[in-house]
């Protein structure tokens, strides 16, 4: 028994070159054959990276033209509303030359020292009035109208606006009797109501008759 056992021993034994063979199999098996290795020197890249890095070169070169495009957008918007903010009023300031060379023409009349003073006080108003007429005119047609409520007219607090009470027995209490400032609307928007004076009952007695 002894004399068999020591020769199977030889033939359990296992060989080094079969490890290795072993070894290496199954560290790389057929079905999966392993990656490439790059050399010394040489940028590993997988397949498609090249393409991948450019697309996303391409995305990165949109965008900031993309954020530039947009950037210049505000600047011009800026610069646009700046501008219609600042020349706002220029129709309506051109619209109002012609009623100060209304009054001007006027002050020019009035100052002739060879016109009569009457004359001079005749052209001086009628440019006034002319005047008056132009500045009128041009705030209307810019929307801008005048409110100048008629005697007796029930009083609006929206657009009114009473200063004082004024003894009227023709006018019902609390109607407008008198008008000291008109006011203005800008389309619906009130600018300044009209400053008025509200009537109310004059319940003094009256002054006795002179026999």
């Amino acid at each position: 028994m002894t004399a068999k056992t020591s020769s199977e021993a030889p033939s359990e034994a296992t060989d080094p070159a079969d490890v290795v063979e072993e070894a290496s199999i199954e560290s790389f098996p057929a079905s999966d054959p392993p990656a490439w290795t790059p050399v010394e020197g040489e940028r590993a890249t997988e397949p498609g990276e090249d393409e991948r890095d450019a697309a996303i070169a391409d995305l990165k070169d949109r965008l900031m033209r993309a954020l530039a495009e947009q950037e210049n957008l505000r600047r011009r918007a800026a610069r646009e509303c700046a501008q219609a903010v600042r020349f706002a009023a220029a129709e309506v300031v051109k619209d109002l030359l012609p009623a100060i060379d209304n009054l001007q023409r006027a002050v020019e009349s009035a100052g002739r020292g060879d016109v009569a003073p009457e004359n001079a006080q005749r052209a001086l108003l009628a440019g006034v009035a002319a005047t008056e007429r132009g500045l009128l005119e041009a705030l209307a047609k810019h929307g801008i109208t005048p409110i100048h409520p008629e005697r007796c007219e029930p009083f609006d607090p929206v657009h009114h606006h009473a200063i004082l009470e004024v003894a009227d027995n023709d006018c019902p209490p609390g109607t407008i009797a008198e008008v000291m400032q008109p006011g203005y609307t800008y389309h619906d928007r009130l600018l300044r109501p009209a400053l008025v004076g509200v009537a109310k009952i004059d319940r003094e007695p009256p002054a006795p008759s002179s026999a």
